[in-house]
């Protein structure tokens, strides 16, 4: 997969405009639509800023699910906190990021 076709898939997962995209990158819109248009790669600045909108690193970007996946140190303090909470607790954790994610869990 190219990398342009990862970064329309991620978009597409989020349910993400190039609009969107372009501002939670911190990048002009035009910048994107012409990396698209001209089917020219980013930079790696400009990558490793929208691998930022989408929350990942460059190695999670390029990585293509045969190697380890690499948690910040916030997802792992909440994977601890997650794991001390009580069987009820965690049910009303799962049906909160249910609710607030197209994503089940």
């Amino acid at each position: 997969m190219s990398v342009l076709d990862k970064i329309k898939k991620l978009q597409k997962e989020r349910g993400w405009s190039t609009y969107k995209l372009a501002y939670e990158a911190g990048l002009t819109q035009s910048t994107l639509s012409n990396m698209f248009s001209r089917n020219t790669c980013p930079t790696i600045d400009t990558l490793e800023m929208i691998c930022n909108a989408f929350g990942i690193t460059l190695s999670e970007f390029f990585d293509n699910g045969e190697g380890k996946t690499y948690l910040s140190k916030k997802e792992q303090v909440l994977i601890y906190k997650y794991r001390t909470l009580s069987e009820k607790e965690k049910e009303a954790i799962d049906s909160t990021i249910n609710a607030l994610s197209k994503y089940s869990i």
